[in-house]
């Protein structure tokens, strides 16, 4: 028997109809989790010493938002968030990140934490430079030509870090460097790697240095220097200069690590009973 050409019709629709909303309910809940994701740019000690990965889960659990790390150094983070490939930079370098303030990549630097460099060498410290004195350390390193030391290279904020400290000694890298000075261009853990297995002096933040396992004969060798205190701060990238950012979804994020809860969860982050990082945003 033949069907109705209006019977039929109207089947036809129907069946679109549930077609329609049953890929609107397969399909809404993947744009939404899209919609609820931000990019962040940020050092690799944030990464490397496994304060991300304690951190990020209380803020998915508080917010929603799924948060991609693209951890690079802060110089390249801070070039990240310049073209606006990132919603959002978590950095240590405070010059740098005033610079890209001034330029107008973000409206505001907020403070979040702080810890401190320390430099590591091998346990018999062929330069004799333990103390907590750095600039002594970094003279006496320069003028021994049995000591090795390896330098990140990388224009990470470690790496400025340690081009200043070695300014304020009064050490010119750029007339010449001291001849066991060796640039990896690479991150915190391998340049730990490569003073691991070379019995080298490297110049490490602490929450790195705490997480770093394949220590061999490396130990602390300098530490307790007050310029060698390590500021970190969050800014979230300016959707005047890129409208293609969530910074309404990053601006969350700031928010909620400088909050009593996000500065709460960086303070209970331990690695066997010691604090890797000190919360002090402003109140």
């Amino acid at each position: 028997m033949a069907l109705n050409p209006h019977r039929l019709q109207r089947r036809l629709l129907a069946v679109a109809s549930v077609a329609v909303a049953t890929v609107g309910l397969l399909a809404g809940p993947s744009v939404h989790a899209q919609d609820k994701a931000i990019v962040m740019a940020s050092t690799t000690s944030t990464e490397q010493s496994g304060l991300f990965g304690h951190l990020l889960p209380a803020f998915k659990a508080a917010s929603g938002i799924d948060v991609r790390v693209v951890a690079v150094g802060t110089g390249q983070a801070l070039d990240t968030g310049r073209r606006g490939d990132a919603d959002i930079v978590f950095v240590h370098d405070t010059v740098a990140e005033e610079k890209f303030v001034a330029e107008g990549f973000s409206v505001k630097r907020m403070p979040v934490m702080y810890n401190d460099f320390v430099l590591v060498g091998p346990a018999s410290d062929p330069a004799k430079v333990k103390g907590n004195d750095i600039a002594a350390a970094l003279k006496k390193l320069a003028t021994t030509p049995t000591a090795s030391f390896i330098s990140r290279g990388d224009k990470s904020g470690t790496h400025a870090a340690e081009l200043r400290l070695w300014k304020n000694a009064g050490i010119d890298l750029a007339a010449a460097k001291p001849a066991g000075y060796k640039e990896c261009g690479c991150g915190m853990g391998p340049a730990l790697n490569m003073g691991s297995s070379t019995n080298a002096y490297v110049l490490t933040d602490r929450g790195t240095w705490l997480s770093f396992k394949n220590r061999g004969e490396l130990t602390v060798i300098v530490e307790g220097d007050k310029s060698l205190f390590n500021q970190y701060g969050v800014m979230v990238v300016n959707p005047a200069k890129h409208p293609h950012v969530k910074a309404a979804l990053a601006q969350s994020f700031a928010d909620w690590v400088t909050s009593s809860a996000g500065q709460a969860s960086i303070a209970a982050y331990k690695i066997g009973g010691e604090q890797l990082f000190f919360p002090n945003a402003p109140k």
